[in-house]
């Protein structure tokens, strides 16, 4: 607000809640630490689990980071900005999202102190910038180059990634499964795990019963004990509309004039429902999957056709089917053609009593399907999360042929190597760039503290013994300091790189913001209660 004379002049809008300066600094960077705070004991190996209750009362259980931050009901904006960038590092890592988040917070911190000293936050974000760069080009010039071909490698990377999320027992089972997938859907050198590999979820057994199956896997059964079991040359059409036969219902209104033309009516009806049944018939597909309903009078012509047909798949299944077959979801019968239809080299349901249909020998698609089977629903949703990490750590190795030593080794080299740096550095950026060094410390540090060890003691031996042995890392079972590759800890360089990207973008971003507007919630409305909606007669 302005004034000129007497008169105000409203240049903000009241109703709207301002912060400026220091003060919204200060309030954006503690919301960003919080965030951090939340996730930060799930880090590493030793990590803790966290329980979240929806509003339904569904249970998850689970120490990753990218589930927890999108479970999390978040409100402040700058918060919401900060899951943003861990959404991305899940997208383009596929793990990591933890480390970023817990590093952009130590970022925010050691800036914070700056600010209070009376370093501008432009300052800082200049210094945070060169850092990035220099971090980055550090980190490429310490990875080490490995051969895609190397399964035994593969295995160990995606061991990593399994450690400490609740499913070690079996990881080296998991691990193999993970980069047989890998070798089973690679195409030109490059990976697809979010469409070329599909997870299906079966309660009963235990860890060790899950498999890799070639194929597509779906929880259905044949409809009819009559109808085959085994199609080869599948000719698949996939409908999402219901195919019944829809009588008149008592309700319904029909002026005739006698019997004779509800009999017709009603034929007539018959008639254009065996019409769309011919015309399923007639485009030469003998397997039918519907998304909706199949009432018993198609499935008896189905089966005289001789024909595989079961109904009420997920869309999930419906998706992957027409990705994999190549058929189109048709939506209206009538408009349908054979050009719609897909194909698979078998459809097989092994036991005529086991409610799993399995269709495999796509034309171009590489779809592989992994079973996985645990002692209840908790224990499955968590192994889906794991191999979604695993899965995608092992394409990004395979894809960019790039490792570095895990267990800390990797952060602190690039944190000794920066505050090398920082010394040729002339002007305040110099405390922006070991700031920066020092933030990326605190991954190591916090592993540490989540494995109980004494955090001063555990940073000194890594500094020390990095200056002799540069893959030096903490092994999380003694708190000495190893080497990590003779270990087979290791970790992609595509992880690492880009959680650095996201937690420097993340930090600049906040520390760019000096006047946050923000609008007020507004309450309701009073409204009489015959205005009510829920008073209103809706039938």
């Amino acid at each position: 607000m302005a004034g000129y004379g007497n008169q105000p002049i409203i240049i903000v809008d009241p109703s709207k809640q301002r912060t400026t300066g220091k003060d919204a600094l200060s309030m954006n960077i503690a919301s960003a630490k919080a965030v951090a705070s939340i996730v930060k004991t799930t880090l590493g190996p030793k990590g803790m689990d966290k329980m979240m209750v929806n509003i339904m009362g569904d249970i998850t259980l689970t120490n990753d980071g990218a589930t927890i931050l999108d479970e999390m009901d978040i409100e402040h904006p700058t918060a919401k900005m900060i899951v943003e960038i861990a959404k991305t590092q899940e997208k383009i890592a596929g793990d990591g999202t933890t480390s970023a988040v817990v590093m952009a917070g130590a970022l925010l911190d050691k800036a914070q102190k700056l600010i209070e000293t009376g370093v501008h936050p432009i300052v800082l974000v200049k210094g945070y910038t060169m850092a990035t760069e220099k971090a980055l080009s550090i980190l490429n010039d310490y990875a080490i180059t490995v051969d895609k071909t190397d399964s035994e490698m593969l295995e160990k990377i995606a061991n990593t990634s399994i450690t400490g999320k609740a499913s070690e027992m079996a990881g080296e089972q998991l691990a193999k499964i993970c980069v047989d997938a890998i070798y089973a859907i690679e195409y030109e050198g490059k990976v697809n795990v979010d469409e070329d590999i599909v997870m299906v979820k079966e309660v009963g057994g235990t860890i060790h019963d899950t498999e890799l199956i070639n194929g597509i896997a779906i929880r259905k059964e044949a409809l009819h004990t009559e109808m085959p079991r085994r199609i080869e040359n599948a000719k698949i059409l996939l409908i999402d509309t219901d195919l019944t036969f829809a009588q008149t219902s008592t309700k319904s209104k029909l002026l005739v004039d006698s019997a004779e033309q509800l009999a017709d009516f009603k034929e007539q009806e018959k008639a254009n429902f065996m019409e769309q049944i011919q015309k399923i018939i007639d485009t030469g597909a003998n397997a039918v999957f519907c998304s909706k309903k199949i009432d018993d009078y198609a499935l008896h012509f189905f089966k005289e056709a001789n024909m595989y047909a079961t109904r009420r798949l997920r869309d999930e299944d419906m998706t992957v089917l027409s990705y994999s077959t190549g058929a189109t979801l048709v939506r209206n019968v009538n408009e349908m053609t054979a050009d719609d239809l897909g194909y698979a080299g078998l459809i097989e349901q092994e036991d005529e009593h086991e409610e799993k249909t399995y269709i495999k020998g796509f034309k171009e698609a590489r779809t592989m399907t992994i079973l996985v089977k645990g002692g209840s629903e908790h224990v499955t949703d968590n192994i889906e999360r794991v191999f979604d990490d695993a899965l995608h750590v092992v394409a990004a190795v395979y894809e960019d042929g790039k490792i570095v030593p895990g267990g800390g080794a990797s952060e602190i080299e690039v944190a000794q190597a920066l505050k090398t740096y920082a010394a040729s550095v002339e002007g305040r950026e110099q405390l922006a760039i070991v700031a920066f060094a020092e933030a990326i410390e605190e991954l190591p540090r916090t592993i540490a503290e989540n494995c109980g060890f004494d955090v001063i003691d555990t940073l000194i031996n890594l500094r020390a013994k990095h200056g002799t042995m540069k893959n030096a890392g903490l092994d999380i079972e003694t708190g000495d300091v190893v080497d990590m590759l003779e270990r087979g800890i290791v970790d992609p360089l595509r992880v690492k790189t880009q959680a650095i990207k996201s937690a420097s973008e993340s930090a600049v971003l906040v520390l760019r913001v000096d006047d946050m507007l923000r609008a007020r919630e507004q309450a309701m409305m009073d409204v009489a209660p015959e205005h009510n909606i829920h008073n209103y007669d809706m039938s």
